[in-house]
């Protein structure tokens, strides 16, 4: 067919009972616009044609109008005229066929017989028309594969929305690496597409995706805008990775990009929380420099981090130049601002806050109450405590344990028993179970007020209340023993037993010597026997405390408590003691052999200060009962086992000396006995002749050491804390008998030389000292 016309345009004849169809000329043929005719005929149509309306008049007559060949022509022929084809027609034509076809194989083919060729104008506003985005999708890539295709920024805006729309995220990740590959090929920079993509897939939050895109739009050089930043930082922040979003703004920071409201009001307060408060205290002074108001989230985020921080100046700058913006600070606001203050002792700041809080309308939580009433008691404001306490029983909570316990720690540090037991009494009425460190406090305010029948009766409601009490007990005990109370001791003890509330060993044992110092012995035995049968083991250094009692014992009925305790000890010292007085015929050996195989038994790398200390007291005490060929054995013993190593130096033919500073008394004696007796020998059968001799006694036993030299009238003259004498005077003092007998027999053990200067040297165990009166004139040569 030659032409074809609409239903409008049919020709109807006058008569309406003939109908007549045009006449056309046999050889008429279809001829296209563009020239190019099957058979080869001519391009033109000389027929006129007239177009008829419905009632049969000639509305138009003229040449026909050509049809176009699909896919190459852009217009078609009215008469001889090239009629454009108007966008909007081949917009619908498009459109028609899309919602047709859908998408498949066909929806293509029938568009590649389209009568017209479209344009990218086309291919755009025929999207924006369709709101299937699988259609648009095979539009799309239909027109990818035509000759006119060019990229259009525009097709993948609206594509990616229509994904975004229909939740298909996948569908954008594929075509965004899509664009991309297509903006590489034509060096096109699709920028409000890449922005629109990272900033639909960060509120869908695919964090792994934006982040793709993100790094993908970054290296192929293209700018991201503010909006775009923002999302992925949102996005990192809320999925808990805050140093990832803070990694985001610095690239932000690095290419320029500038910051708005928004970035602010993200950044700042997340760096602030974030512990970087330097960092969001310079962002917040640049908003304020950009005239961007702060809102109230920037400003309680500061205050609060930096508050937490102890930055408490800023803090407080910040909080007054908020309300100079005319906001009002929150309960929130309030309560962190008041927790930094009084966490850092800064308490008439919080109390000021608190107070402002309370006029602002705003309750106080039950953690502020608590916080106010803690901090204002263990900082030993009681009164402003204790009306915090009140106020916050009357607003109708109820205090912890530990608020109660620290109330009680503080009263019981001031000595207020009655305020105490008041606060405990208001803790058992309120049903509250106390705490241990409740019951310690009240315990040990209750022992140093010497209030133990009241303690008694506190430990009992402890036991009954499901509290191991053997500790807190024993802590009670450990009080009366420090403060010297043993009298009360020994009764809380009696008490304890009585409850079947055990005590250590440990405690036993200082029970036991403060008896001992207070000279209640028999008191005391039966704490060294409870200790001995408990399996504890007496040691070197308890035994040689009990014997250097026994050393100053002045009373005979005191001396067989001591010497009943020393056999209670069980200890082998005791064995020793025994055997050392008996005859040879008892022990079966000469004394020197015993001695030597008693320190033999002796571990000296755990027991060395205590054989010290042992042979210390043992001198004394054999002195005293004027064993003095014992004592030297027991020197001679001692000083072969090294137990005085530097006591005696022999520096060849200048000095030799005599070191006796760290003896007592009764060992200093013997060791200048003994070794001046060894100086004898050695100069006198050995021709060994010093230029001097020292003994170096201290200031603590030069008296006792010159006096007895002076006995016998040597040559040593006193200075300070040394007895010197020159090698020669000594040889000729050495010659006379009278010395001879001196040195080789007992030498006297008068008490008031040996005592006077004893309880400096023996300060654990203090008893009277024997006498004071000076000593009297010694008889040389007999013992005394």
């Amino acid at each position: 067919m030659g032409f074809y016309l609409t239903p409008r345009e049919l020709p109807v004849p006058k008569d309406p009972s003939f109908v007549r169809s045009p006449v056309i000329n046999a050889k008429l043929r279809r001829n296209y616009s563009s020239g190019r005719n099957g058979d080869g005929g001519s391009g033109e149509w000389t027929e006129e044609i007239e177009y008829l309306d419905e009632s049969g008049s000639v509305i138009y007559s003229g040449k026909g109008i050509r049809s176009v060949e699909p896919g190459l022509d852009d217009h078609v022929m009215v008469g001889e005229l090239k009629k454009p084809f108007l966008n909007a027609s081949a917009v619908a034509k498009i459109v028609e066929v899309l919602k047709r076809w859908k998408w498949g194989p066909e929806l293509e083919t029938q568009l590649d017989k389209l009568q017209f060729v479209p344009n990218m104008t086309h291919i755009t506003q025929a999207l924006k028309l369709t709101k299937d985005s699988d259609t648009s999708l095979s539009l799309f890539q239909w027109a990818k594969r035509q000759s006119w295709y060019s990229p259009s920024e525009d097709c993948y805006v609206m594509l990616f929305d229509e994904l975004n729309q229909n939740r298909d995220f996948d569908g954008i990740q594929s075509l965004f690496d899509e664009m991309v590959r297509d903006s590489t090929n034509n060096g096109i920079c699709s920028f409000s597409a890449y922005n629109r993509v990272i900033q639909y897939l960060a509120k869908a939050e695919k964090l792994e995706v934006s982040f793709y895109c993100f790094k993908k739009i970054q290296d192929s050089g293209c700018k991201i805008d503010t909006l775009t930043y923002n999302s992925l930082i949102t996005l990192f922040l809320n999925k808990g990775l805050p140093y990832k979003a803070f990694e985001i703004y610095g690239s932000m920071e690095a290419v320029g990009c500038s910051l708005d409201m928004s970035t602010y009001g993200l950044m700042i307060p997340n760096l602030a929380k974030s512990g970087r408060l330097d960092a969001a205290f310079k962002l917040f002074q640049e908003m304020k420099e950009r005239n961007f108001r702060p809102d109230f989230n920037i400003f309680s985020s500061l205050v609060d981090s930096m508050g937490k921080a102890g930055r408490l100046d800023t803090s407080m700058k910040v909080y007054m130049e908020m309300q100079g913006y005319g906001l009002r600070p929150s309960a929130t606001m309030y309560v962190s601002l008041i927790e930094s203050y009084a966490k850092a002792g800064k308490l008439d700041t919080a109390l000021r806050l608190w107070d402002e809080m309370k006029k602002a309308g705003f309750r106080p939580n039950f953690g502020l109450y608590t916080l106010i009433v803690e901090s204002h008691a263990k900082s030993g404001k009681l009164d402003i405590a204790m009306s915090a306490f009140t106020d916050m029983e009357k607003a109708g909570f109820l205090p912890t344990p530990s608020t109660y316990s620290c109330l009680l720690e503080m009263h019981a540090a001031t000595g207020q028993v009655d305020s105490a037991m008041k606060l405990y009494n208001s803790m058992m009425n309120a049903g509250l179970r106390p705490g241990l460190s409740t019951y310690t406090a009240l315990l040990t305010l209750l022992a140093n007020k010497k209030l133990v029948d009241v303690a008694a009766k506190i430990l009992l409601e402890m036991k009954a209340m499901g509290f191991s009490v053997d500790v807190s007990a024993s802590d009670v005990l450990m009080v009366y023993i420090k403060d010297g109370s043993v009298d009360l001791a020994l009764r809380w003890l009696r008490f304890m037993g009585s409850s079947g509330i055990r005590t250590n060993n440990f405690i036993i044992r200082q029970l036991f010597e403060s008896c001992m110092k207070n000279g209640l012995y028999e008191s005391a035995k039966p704490l060294l026997e409870t200790y001995v049968n408990s399996a504890a083991k007496v040691d070197l250094i308890l035994y040689t405390s009990i014997l250097a009692h026994l050393v100053r014992c002045q009373e005979d009925e005191n001396e067989k408590h001591l010497m009943s305790i020393l056999s209670a000890t069980k200890h082998k010292a005791h064995g020793f003691m025994c055997g050392l007085f008996t005859g040879p015929e008892q022990r079966k050996q000469p004394v020197l052999s015993f001695v030597r195989e008693f320190f033999q038994g002796i571990d000296y790398e755990l027991e060395e200060g205590a054989a010290r200390f042992f042979v210390n007291v043992l001198l004394n005490y054999l002195v005293l009962m004027g064993q003095i060929n014992r004592a030297r054995c027991i020197w001679k013993v001692a000083y072969e086992n090294k137990l005085f190593p530097k006591a005696i130096v022999f520096d060849q033919h200048i000095a030799w000396s005599l070191d006796v500073r760290n003896l007592s008394v009764g060992a200093a004696l013997i060791a200048v006995v003994h070794t001046l007796h060894r100086f004898r020998k050695r100069m006198l059968y050995y021709g060994v002749v010093p230029r001097r001799i020292k003994l170096v006694t201290g200031p603590t036993l030069k008296i006792v050491v010159a006096q007895i030299l002076s006995s016998v009238e040597s040559p040593f003259e006193v200075s300070k804390v040394v007895l010197r004498a020159p090698g020669d005077s000594v040889m000729e003092w050495f010659k006379k008998p009278i010395v001879q007998q001196f040195l080789l027999n007992e030498i006297p053990s008068r008490s008031d030389i040996l005592m006077h200067r004893l309880n400096t040297l023996f300060p654990s165990s203090a008893p009277e000292i024997r006498s004071l009166s000076p000593p009297k004139p010694l008889i040389a040569g007999r013992a005394m």
